[in-house]
């Protein structure tokens, strides 16, 4: 009779508790920065925006192993929120970001092909 290690097996297993876990993380570090304004936003409300809702759910993509999903969303809320971040957005971050993004999502599929992830 043979053993099989289910560990490695090369697919990583979706627990629902551990996306429950770290939505609550997130959640928690999130109100940490909002009443401590830690970005220098101003009020909590300008905390939690559209903008910022992309980039939440992002993380929780990415912390979930969905890496092209998670970085499609994180790029598409920091790019309506730069506006909000910088007074002018440097010319610099304007040319680059967008092939910086391309980029990022080439090395997603690259690593969940590797590591066999699902995206």
């Amino acid at each position: 009779m043979r053993h099989i290690d289910h560990k490695f097996s090369g697919k990583m297993e979706h627990h629902p508790r551990l996306g429950i876990g770290l939505f609550f993380i997130l959640l928690g570090v999130a109100l940490l920065i909002a009443t401590n304004d830690l970005l220098n936003l101003g009020s909590i409300s300008s905390y939690f925006t559209w903008e910022t809702a992309l980039i939440f759910i992002g993380l929780l993509l990415l912390l979930n192993l969905h890496l092209t999903g998670g970085v499609i969303m994180i790029a598409a809320g920091t790019w309506f929120l730069l506006d909000n971040i910088f007074v002018v957005t440097p010319e610099i971050i304007k040319t680059i970001y967008w092939p910086a993004v391309i980029v990022l999502i080439g090395l997603s599929f690259l690593l969940s092909s590797i590591f066999k992830l699902k995206n």
